[in-house]
């Protein structure tokens, strides 16, 4: 649950809470807190949030007691606030607290140099997460990764990464461990491109699904799990990973 994540909960306060938890804001007494994709909020933690930048005080989910917490709020969103507000979707009084002082950054695509010091940051971070000793790129990968369109911003370049560092069969990552097909365009990005919307939600829902019937099917033995879907035991671990899976 959001709301026990950020405010805590009570031991009893729901099915599973076995104990009390210290929540986000808590925690981050005296310093800052960083809330992203905030435009997602459901309006009974919009509320919560609103009354705790207005008194800095809150109540853990479940309990009855009056706390306070001296915290700076910094949130970012992918969205039109303003347009969310207008829609309904997201509170007038919410946008004005959160509106003090706004930072647009553009989207990834006009901002191509950026991508390399991201590229080898992501690198690293994933090289020591998953045990991997990667050296970086080939010259290709590279150049494709350059002129990408990247309709996901900086997620998308993530999501890339972590998965060729998962996948890479040696040191060095090349074009088979990107997600792209077909050659790359002078505009930038892969021709074709990638799905969007539902398409893309289609796809992930029926691998999805085969990743559990497989899992099923080979008792949770993900060696036997990955023959049956002819992929490496690497890539299913990645995808159930990304999924939310039990490994």
């Amino acid at each position: 649950l959001l709301e026990s994540e950020l405010f805590g909960h009570e031991k009893g306060a729901f099915t599973g809470a076995t104990a009390r938890r210290i929540g986000r804001f808590e925690e981050a007494d005296g310093g800052t807190l960083f809330l992203d994709e905030v435009s997602e909020l459901s309006p009974q933690i919009q509320v919560k949030l609103l009354r705790f930048l207005q008194e800095h005080e809150f109540q853990r989910l479940g309990g009855n007691q009056t706390l306070g917490s001296d915290v700076r709020v910094i949130s970012a969103t992918n969205r039109d606030l303003e347009q969310r507000v207008k829609e309904g979707a997201f509170r007038e009084d919410l946008f004005y607290r959160l509106n003090v002082v706004m930072m647009s950054i553009p989207p990834l695509r006009e901002r191509r140099e950026d991508i390399p010091p991201l590229i080898d940051h992501f690198l690293k971070r994933f090289a020591e997460e998953n045990g991997r000793e990667i050296e970086g790129l080939t010259s290709e990968a590279q150049d494709i990764l350059l002129k990408h369109d990247y309709p996901g911003n900086v997620r998308e370049l993530e999501n890339i990464i972590e998965r060729a560092v998962v996948i890479a069969r040696d040191a060095v990552i090349s074009t088979e461990e990107l997600p792209f097909r077909g050659t790359v365009t002078a505009e930038g990005g892969p021709a074709g491109g990638q799905p969007e919307g539902l398409l893309r939600g289609s796809i992930e829902e029926l691998e999805k699904k085969l990743i559990v019937d497989a899992m099923e099917k080979a008792g949770e033995h993900q060696t036997r799990a990955a023959e049956l879907l002819g992929i490496s035991e690497r890539m299913l671990r990645y995808k159930l990973k990304k999924y939310g899976l039990k490994a």
